[in-house]
């Protein structure tokens, strides 16, 4: 019983069609399910939601015009004119971790922004794109973004370092950031959720509370995909613009 209850066993990667290619496996899990759900419910929105051409816009529609809208203004105001070419790779970004967010607060789904794996795949792609286009863009006068200017010469090696690992940790701050706010909010509403059936009458103060932290977790799903949103459009803002 005890097992049963186990706040972790809702990260659990389980195979739904096993694929191996020679000694690599590709199977087809719960994760790689709810990944491409939350491709397809994105999609949807954006191509079925303003097929109409009505006059007066629906729920749906107008959902979809405040997501681009929303993210229109984010890459605006952190890149400015030069944002407009990566605005596709972005606003993705944002429909995806928000997707995959909001699905997995759906019972008995799959929140696969909860693992490392997956977040920090997404980092490595953001980081690894920041700095081509930081190559491309600049050219060897890339490395001057770790001497900041003004910095007496005495301190120029300390800062180098520091500039360095702080770029380098990049991909990580930015994945364990989104990975442990989702592993642990679904984690905390499993162990409150847990204790309702136990203590029978008395379980209306954890549903009470469960309630409370189940909409505080639909805020940070959302907070998490902007927050991972809007440290990419800085991100790359930082390689266009070399301070």
């Amino acid at each position: 019983m005890a097992e049963a209850h186990n706040p972790l066993e809702q990260f659990i990667i389980k195979t739904w069609v096993p694929i191996k290619i020679g000694d690599f496996d590709a199977s087809f899990t719960n994760s790689s399910a709810f990944m491409l759900l939350a491709v397809i419910a994105a999609t949807a929105l954006m191509v079925f939601a303003v097929r109409p051409r009505a006059g007066v816009p629906g729920r749906w529609q107008l959902l979809a015009e405040l997501s681009y809208q929303f993210i229109a203004k984010m890459v605006s105001d952190n890149i400015g004119k030069e944002g407009r070419p990566y605005f596709p790779f972005i606003f993705s970004i944002f429909m995806f971790v928000l997707f995959g967010n909001f699905i997995g607060m759906v019972p008995y789904t799959f929140t696969f922004t909860s693992h490392i794996a997956v977040t920090l795949s997404m980092a490595l792609v953001i980081f690894i794109m920041v700095t081509v286009i930081a190559f491309v863009k600049h050219g060897f006068h890339f490395f001057s973004f770790f001497l900041p200017a003004g910095v007496p010469i005495v301190l120029a090696p300390l800062m180098i370092a520091i500039e360095v690992i702080s770029y380098f940790t990049r991909p990580f701050s930015l994945s364990v950031r989104l990975f442990a706010n989702m592993m642990a909010g679904h984690t905390l509403l499993k162990v409150i959720g847990g204790f309702v059936v136990p203590l029978g009458i008395f379980g209306v103060v954890p549903i009470a509370g469960l309630v409370a932290v189940t909409g505080l977790e639909f805020l940070i799903a959302f907070l998490q995909a902007y927050i991972f949103t809007i440290l990419t459009c800085i991100y790359i803002n930082d390689a266009i613009h070399l301070h």
